[in-house]
C-alpha cells in the first residue's frame, strides 16, 4: 500500500468516527431545545425527565466529537502538507470561522447546559440550551462551505501554485453549499430523530417509563415525517448542483462501466482493476425511467466516459451511495407507516412496530456515513476538484510512521466507539426513570434574586 493510500486511509477513517457523533448531538442538541422550552412553558416534570436523559447522552457524544475533530485539523497540516499550503488562503479562514463562531459558543454555553439545572433560572438554562444547538449548527456551515469548496470551487484565483481567495462570497456559498447544506442539517435531524424514536421504542417494548417512550417516540416520527419529504426534495437539487460539474461520480454511483445500459444496477461487486462487475444485478430500464423516460431510451453513462487516471473508485462511491438511498427508503417507509398507525390511533398498541424501530436506531447515522463516502470518494482522484489532485497535496513522511498512526488510530477509534455504545446501552437499562424531577427542591424561578446572591440556596 503506498504512502497516498495509507494517508487516505487514515484520515476517512478519523472523518468516519467523527461523523457518528454530530449525526447524533446536532439534532440532539435541538431537541434539549425543544424540551426544556417546553418544561418551562408548561411546567410538566416528563418533559424535564426527557431533558435530562436525552442530556446525558448528548454530552458524551459532544465530548468525543470534538476531540476527533481537532484531530481531522492536525492530519490536514501533519499528512496533508500540501493540501494545507495550496488551499490554506480559502480553507483556513472557513475554518477559522468555525473556531470563532462556533466553538466560542459552545464552550460558552455549554458548562450551563451540563451543570445548570437546579442552579439557575429556568430562562438561563434555556437561553443557554439553544446558543448550545446554535453553536452546533454554526459548526456544520462552516465545515460544510469548506468541504463544498473542494467540490465546486469558486471565487478563487491560483498565484504560484496556492489558491488565493479574489470574492469570498462566491467561495463560500459556491453552488454546492446552497443545496448541501441544508441537506447535511436535514440528514442529521433525520438521524437523531430515528436514534430517539429507537431508544423510546425500547421502552415500549419493555413496558417502561410509558410517558416518557411515548412523547420521545411520538416527536421523533413526527420531527421525521416532516423532514423527510423535504430532504427527498433537497437531496435530488443536491445531485443536480454537484453530479453535472462532477460526472466521474455519477457514472460511478450507477455502476455501469460502459454504455448502454437503460436499466438501474441493485447489487454489484466492482472490479476496478479489470473495468468490470464480476457480478450485478440490474432492474431492466428503471434507469430510464427513474430519468423520466419510461420509453427505456434513456441510457445511463459508464464509467468508460472518464479517462482512466481520473476515474474514482467504483466501489466505494456505489455501495456509498446505496447505503444512503436505501438508508432513505427505509426512513421514508418507516415513518409513512407510523402516521399510518397514528391515523388509525394503533401507534401505541403495536408492538412489532415498535419492536422493527428499535432495530431502525442507527439507520440515520448509517445513511450519513454512505452519503459522506459516496461525496468523498466520488471526488477522486482530485482533492479540490479539476484543480488539486490528492496525489499532489500528500505529505512525504516515512511510510511506517503513517502505518503505526493508521493502526493505532483505527484501535484508538474502536475503543472509544464500543466505549461509547456502551455507555448508551448502560445508559438505557438504567432507563429515565431516576431523572424525574424532585418535586420537594425550590423552583429558582420563584426565588427571590437578594435571596439567591445573599446565600438564600445553601
Amino acid at each position: 500500500m503506498s504512502l497516498l493510500d495509507l494517508s487516505r486511509w487514515q484520515f476517512a477513517i478519523t472523518v468516519m468516527f467523527h461523523m457518528t457523533f454530530p449525526a447524533i448531538t446536532v439534532g440532539l442538541s435541538i431537541l434539549l431545545s425543544i424540551l426544556y422550552g417546553a418544561y418551562w412553558r408548561t411546567r410538566k416534570p416528563v418533559y424535564l425527565q426527557m431533558f435530562r436523559f436525552w442530556r446525558r447522552v448528548f454530552a458524551v457524544g459532544f465530548a468525543i466529537g470534538v476531540v476527533a475533530g481537532i484531530v481531522i485539523t492536525f492530519e490536514m497540516g501533519l499528512n496533508w502538507g500540501g493540501y494545507a499550503a495550496k488551499t490554506g488562503p480559502v480553507i483556513g479562514p472557513i475554518i477559522g470561522m468555525e473556531v470563532v463562531t462556533a466553538f466560542f459558543v459552545e464552550a460558552g454555553f455549554i458548562g450551563v447546559l451540563l451543570y445548570g439545572d437546579g442552579r439557575v433560572r429556568h430562562g438561563t438554562m434555556f437561553a443557554s440550551t439553544v446558543m448550545v444547538s446554535i453553536g452546533t449548527i454554526l459548526s456544520s456551515t462552516w465545515i460544510i462551505a469548506a468541504n463544498s469548496w473542494m467540490q465546486t470551487p469558486a471565487g478563487f484565483v491560483v498565484r504560484d501554485g496556492r489558491f488565493e481567495p479574489t470574492d469570498w462570497l462566491d467561495a463560500i456559498f459556491n453552488r454546492s453549499f446552497v443545496w448541501r447544506w441544508p441537506h447535511m442539517v436535514l440528514a442529521v435531524l433525520i438521524s437523531a430523530s430515528f436514534f430517539v424514536a429507537g431508544i423510546g421504542a425500547y421502552y415500549l417494548v419493555k413496558g417502561r417509563a410509558l410517558p416518557f417512550a411515548r412523547r420521545s417516540v411520538s416527536i421523533a416520527l413526527g420531527v421525521a415525517a416532516i423532514l423527510l419529504p423535504v430532504q427527498i426534495f433537497v437531496g435530488d437539487h443536491t445531485a443536480g448542483a454537484v453530479l453535472p460539474y462532477q460526472l466521474s461520480k455519477l457514472e460511478a454511483l450507477e455502476g455501469n462501466w460502459a454504455q448502454p445500459n437503460t436499466g438501474f444496477v441493485l447489487f454489484a461487486i466492482p472490479d476496478q482493476q479489470a473495468q468490470r462487475n464480476l457480478a450485478e444485478l440490474n432492474i431492466p430500464c428503471l434507469g430510464s425511467a427513474l430519468n423520466k423516460d419510461l420509453s427505456c431510451r434513456t441510457a445511463i453513462p459508464g464509467l468508460d466516459l472518464t479517462p482512466k487516471a481520473d476515474r474514482p473508485d467504483m466501489a466505494a462511491v456505489f455501495w456509498g451511495f446505496r447505503v444512503m438511498f436505501l438508508g432513505g427508503l427505509l426512513m421514508f417507509g418507516t415513518v409513512f407507516y407510523a402516521t399510518i398507525l397514528r391515523l388509525r390511533r394503533k401507534l401505541w398498541t403495536s408492538k412489532r412496530f415498535h419492536r422493527f424501530l428499535v432495530w431502525t436506531t442507527p439507520v440515520g447515522i448509517l445513511a450519513i456515513l454512505g452519503g459522506w463516502t459516496t461525496a468523498e470518494t466520488g471526488r477522486q482522484p482530485w482533492l479540490v476538484f479539476g484543480q488539486l489532485r490528492t496525489a499532489d497535496a500528500v505529505s512525504h513522511l516515512a511510510p511506517g510512521e503513517v502505518v503505526f498512526s493508521v493502526v493505532g488510530f483505527s484501535l484508538l477509534y474502536l475503543a472509544m466507539l464500543a466505549a461509547y455504545i456502551g455507555y448508551i446501552v448502560h445508559t438505557v437499562r438504567i432507563g429515565p426513570e431516576r431523572d424525574w424531577p424532585d418535586e420537594r427542591r425550590p423552583d429558582l424561578d420563584s426565588v427571590p434574586l437578594p435571596s439567591l446572591i445573599g446565600g438564600g440556596m445553601r
